[in-house]
């Protein structure tokens, strides 16, 4: 039976159906995300009127946005061909579609929301880059086999009772301008909110799930495509450059006795130990996504990690380092480059942007050193080859790993424990050659799916992250087992330190609490074991490797050797695609991308106060010094001009 009138037919009820269906159904998602997230979000009743009204313009200028070219259609199409038998057919397989995308992007955002807590974005946009990775990785995560049959048949049962209004619209004879009104209805929304809506209308609350939520999926989905890097100087608060300069210099200049270039954008120096150099070995592990919380020390009562707690007595382990991000190519980033996060997306992943750099690596190669970047999954992802391979690095990924050596893998690559023996394999051939080498390794374990090979550990494999911490310690016990009876295993220094922590999000910007990682530097023949307090970030971790080292280097490093450090000048650069925060213990200076300038105060990793920033206050001027030149730099390619070419000479 019909469950709708067919008088007073228009082409345009199928479209203002959809619209409805549309907007009814992103409201829905929001009013989920909202009750799921409701102790994060902690809204007023007037915070919740605004999450909904600035949602609903979102929305509605996305739909206007979306639909312009089936309106186009629609609009323009003769009477012989909208009344065509063939029509009809692409009508109801047009509606079917639009209502299947639209669901189905509404599930896929409780996915994502579950796992970043925050609408589409940059990560999305990745996402769709890497389909391989991402596809396989969600059918081995999700039942993707009965959530898409099952909105299909929502799509469909929804379509079947509507096909009355669709027939109405179908069986429509208004005139050409009957149809050009709605029409030009449709492109006035369009173009009035590409012009005004910006994603600013979010910011009408500090906290961060509330701006989520009032955000559109599609709308920041697409946003992401355009704005993938964000100009400093146009989007955050800036200072005179030679004031910049200066400031970062005074901040350097315990790191070095000369700076070699005269560039005021330059923090290009030599940098020079009086020590004799040592040539120890090095296989520096970044542990995907290992948050300190795992561990015995911060209050775990499961010992889930018993190779990395007992290792916290046995080497220098780092209490209060800090992840520069909350993606893998942040940590890599900043590991290789020592640089602070610039705005948008990291320097790994700017193509065509991501060779030449003086990078840790590079070092290590003009001391001739054998440098590797060893990957458990295949290095196109992330950029991860072409940067790394244009930096000074030899790549081992699971591409160029035999297949018979790789006994389990996922959708991310193959397990820890047979990266490792790639590891060793790579350690054992340097040494054949009386080459020393520098290994940087990436693992793949500790990521969703959470799969890995059976008999490993207590917790079944894809039960959840747990497990796979679990065996991504199991992994590290069994090749340091491994490489301890090897011949180079006295003369090696092994670090261990995360990429970043397993969750980023908080009801701040930039929590600091969920930035903190564990660091590890090993050699029990080399190494006195302490505990390390120092505040510090990954930027730190590149140049004290090389003062264990106690080298000599031409340097374009913003870090700082953490064991020469004074005690007060600890700090930590963090940040994620938008805010970029200096944190020195006590306050926090965080830069937003509307020239926005913010100050907490920090009292247990926790932000007990926020006010608006000056930029007369030195923390936030040392902020602006490192992000400033830091963006400069890297956009214009300073760090590898012709004084960079003398170390590969």
């Amino acid at each position: 039976m019909d469950t709708q009138p067919t008088t007073g037919s228009h082409r345009y009820r199928a479209v203002l159906l959809a619209f409805i269906i549309s907007i009814s159904l992103w409201t829905l998602v929001r009013l989920g995300l909202l009750i799921y997230s409701w102790n994060e979000a902690a809204p007023s009743i007037l915070e919740i009127i605004k999450i909904f009204s600035v949602g609903f313009l979102f929305d509605l200028c996305f739909f206007s946005f979306a639909t312009i070219l089936p309106c186009l259609y629609i609009t323009f199409a003769p009477k012989l061909i909208w009344h065509s038998k063939p029509n009809k057919y692409v009508m109801y397989g047009a509606f079917f579609l639009t209502i299947f995308i639209m669901i189905f992007g509404a599930t896929a955002e409780f996915f994502f929301w579950d796992e970043f807590s925050v609408r589409f974005n940059f990560i999305s946009v990745d996402y769709l880059i890497y389909r391989k990775e991402v596809v396989d990785n969600i059918i081995e995560s999700y039942p993707v086999f009965i959530i898409i049959p099952a909105l299909a048949v929502i799509s469909g049962a929804l379509t079947y009772y509507f096909r009355s209004l669709i027939n109405s619209a179908l069986e429509a004879r208004n005139s050409f301008i009957s149809n050009l009104i709605p029409f030009a209805g449709v492109i006035l929304i369009a173009t009035t909110g590409g012009l005004f809506l910006t994603s600013g209308l979010r910011d009408f609350s500090d906290n961060t799930y509330q701006k989520e939520l009032a955000a559109n999926g599609p709308y920041q989905f697409v946003s992401a495509f355009k704005n993938n890097e964000l100009d400093f100087y146009q989007f955050y608060p800036s200072i005179d450059e030679e004031t910049s300069t200066s400031l970062i210099r005074n901040d350097l200049s315990n790191t070095t006795n000369h700076f070699v270039s005269e560039n005021k954008h330059s923090i290009f120096r030599s940098i020079k130990d009086a020590e004799k150099e040592k040539q120890y070995n090095v296989i520096l592990v970044t542990i995907e996504s290992l948050t300190p919380n795992y561990l015995s020390r911060y209050g775990m009562k499961e010992d889930i990690t018993p190779n990395l707690n007992a290792l916290v007595s046995k080497a220098q382990f780092y209490t209060q380092l800090y992840a520069t991000g909350t993606r893998t190519t942040r940590g890599l980033e900043a590991l290789a480059l020592s640089i602070p996060p610039t705005p948008g997306r990291s320097i790994v992943k700017r193509i065509g942007n991501e060779k030449g750099y003086l990078s840790l690596g590079r070092i290590f190669k003009s001391k001739g050193y054998d440098s590797y970047y060893i990957y458990g999954g295949r290095g196109y992802f992330d950029n991860m080859n072409e940067f790394f391979s244009g930096n000074g690095y030899t790549i081992v990924d699971q591409s160029s790993v035999p297949k018979e050596e790789i006994g389990f893998e996922n959708a991310w690559g193959m397990a820890d424990e047979y990266l490792y023996d790639q590891v060793i394999k790579t350690a054992d051939k340097s040494v054949s050659a009386n080459t020393p080498f520098f290994l940087h390794v990436m693992t793949t374990s500790n990521h969703r799916p959470y799969t890995y090979p059976d008999n490993r550990v207590s917790i079944p494999s894809g039960y959840g992250r747990s497990g796979a911490v679990q065996y991504s310690d199991w992994a590290i016990g069994d090749f340091l087992k491994k490489a301890q009876k090897k011949t180079w295993f006295d003369n090696t220094i092994f670090i261990f330190v995360a990429d970043h922590q397993a969750s980023s999000a908080g009801r701040e910007n930039l929590p600091v609490r969920r930035y903190r990682i564990p660091m590890w530097i090993y050699a029990p023949k080399i190494i006195e074991p302490k505990l390390v307090d120092t505040l510090a970030s990954q930027i730190d971790v590149a140049p004290t490797i090389l003062g264990l080292l106690n080298w000599s280097y031409p340097s374009f490093f913003y870090g700082k050797d953490i064991a020469r450090m004074a005690p007060d000048e600890g700090r930590a650069f963090i940040g994620n695609y938008q805010f970029l925060g200096l944190f020195d213990g006590k306050r926090m200076a965080i830069l937003g991308p509307k020239k926005s300038i913010e100050v907490q105060t920090i009292k247990d990793e926790t932000a007990i106060s926020s006010v608006k920033g000056s930029i007369k206050d030195p923390l936030v001027q040392k902020a602006i010094s490192y992000y400033q030149n830091a963006a400069w730099v890297y956009k214009n390619k300073l760090n590898n001009d012709s004084l960079l070419k003398t170390i590969d000479n």
